[in-house]
């Protein structure tokens, strides 16, 4: 049990550092017009599984989306609604799960 904690733990750190990267990439490439750029799909992508905070904190660590509603509303519903889901699975599920 203790590996798959490790397993999700380094699952998450991943996608998140993805969809910070992601958001870096982005901008510095929006700079450029004739560089290619990552679709807004591809990063709601990254933030329905599980890159929400990365997503957000590159939002505002690389000042880019910042004001497309899209991202200002969407990106944090994801967020909560996975937080939600998380919860509901930790403490609503009939399987006892134990943190650590």
């Amino acid at each position: 049990m203790h590996e798959v904690v490790q397993v999700i733990l380094l699952y998450i750190v991943i996608i998140n550092a993805a969809g910070l990267l992601a958001m870096g990439v982005d901008k510095r490439r929006s700079r450029s017009r004739r560089k290619w750029r990552i679709s807004e799909a591809a990063m709601f992508t990254v933030a329905l599984f599980g890159g929400a905070p990365g997503i957000i904190g590159g939002m505002y660590l690389f000042r880019h989306k910042t004001m497309k509603p899209a991202f200002q509303y969407g990106m944090p519903a994801i967020l909560i609604i996975q937080i939600l889901i998380v919860l509901i699975v930790l403490f609503l599920s009939p399987l006892k799960f134990r943190i650590m």
